[in-house]
């Protein structure tokens, strides 16, 4: 049978507010929360190793709200669900999570979010975030060094990376996805990741430095701004590599996506905008893009600056 454990009022204080100000100063926070979870074996055996333990989970989510920065409870109460579902058999979670004093002078009493969801929609909704099955088929070209994610969004290939031993820089333009990245590098005690909020387009043609040779492997995933390829070859170490995939024109003409066709690559372009490499792997194609939407028509390239250690 499903029942379910209990926990009501677990009191710490974090930080978490939209403003610096709130952010500088831990907040009272209160959870009260529900896990759905089968117990009819240890109601017979009486042993804990047979349900939750509700004081584990207890100390899960003050440890893991206490080690957060973030701007919004959502972004809390994500991590706490995601955090709960990985560690801890339960079917369902509801989730309360509160600042019981209001940073608003109008509200007398508590604000807060409430999350309700299941498993199967949990993982259903994450699984966009395992990482591009290109980078897990190429892994062995990558050198465990430091290696700078490109366009990093939430992090997908990051945390794979991360999990894999190498140092990794993301570098994004939304800070929302890179405090998430942040927050999930922290539930799966990844070292190693470091982020830069980054508008590589703004300035049309004339993209911000990455730097002059500091990285031993750049990796860029469904995204195209043409004018930053030079930049990004330039920050290649001597043998650094370099992994790209995105978009084709045939997945325009097939799918309508991306919106627009300046937002995919033509034939062989990516060899063109590449060719101060040396192309160790390319092929294009309908490819499983790991975004859990079905195939896509892609380029794909692994590609290595030359350098004076180069084997011939």
């Amino acid at each position: 049978m499903a029942e379910r454990i209990v926990i009501e009022r677990l009191e710490f204080y974090g930080r978490c507010g939209v403003t610096e100000e709130e952010r500088r100063k831990p907040q009272l926070i209160v959870v009260d929360l529900e896990l759905d979870a089968a117990v009819e074996a240890a109601a017979v055996s009486d042993r804990l190793s047979e349900t939750i333990d509700y004081a584990q989970v207890a100390e899960r989510i003050v440890a893991l709200s206490t080690s957060l920065t973030c701007q919004l409870l959502e972004t809390l109460a994500e991590q706490l669900v995601g955090m709960l579902f990985a560690e801890f058999p339960a079917d369902r979670v509801r989730i309360w999570i509160r600042k019981v004093h209001a940073p608003l002078a109008m509200v007398a009493g508590s604000v807060g979010i409430r999350f309700e969801r299941t498993r199967a929609a949990h993982q259903s909704t994450h699984q966009a975030l395992s990482a591009a099955p290109f980078l897990i088929q190429q892994l062995a070209r990558l050198p465990k060094g430091h290696i700078l994610d490109v366009a990093a969004g939430r992090g997908r290939n990051a945390l794979y990376l991360l999990a894999q031993g190498s140092q990794v820089e993301a570098i994004d333009r939304d800070t929302d996805a890179l405090s998430a990245l942040e927050a999930a590098a922290g539930r799966q005690r990844l070292s190693g990741l470091t982020t830069r909020v980054l508008d590589l387009e703004a300035s049309a043609d004339h993209p911000p430095s990455l730097g002059h040779e500091c990285y031993d492997a750049i990796v860029v995933f469904f995204y195209l701004h043409r004018p930053l390829f030079p930049v990004i070859i330039d920050a290649l170490k001597p043998n650094g590599i370099l992994l790209y995939e995105t978009f084709t024109i045939d997945n325009y003409f097939r799918h309508q996506h991306p919106r627009r066709w300046e937002f995919c690559l033509a034939q062989n372009e990516l060899l063109r905008l590449t060719s101060p490499l040396r192309v160790l792997h390319y092929d294009e194609g309908e490819h499983d893009g790991g975004h859990g939407s079905g195939p896509c028509y892609t380029a794909r390239l692994v590609a290595q600056k030359t350098g004076p250690e180069t084997s011939p």
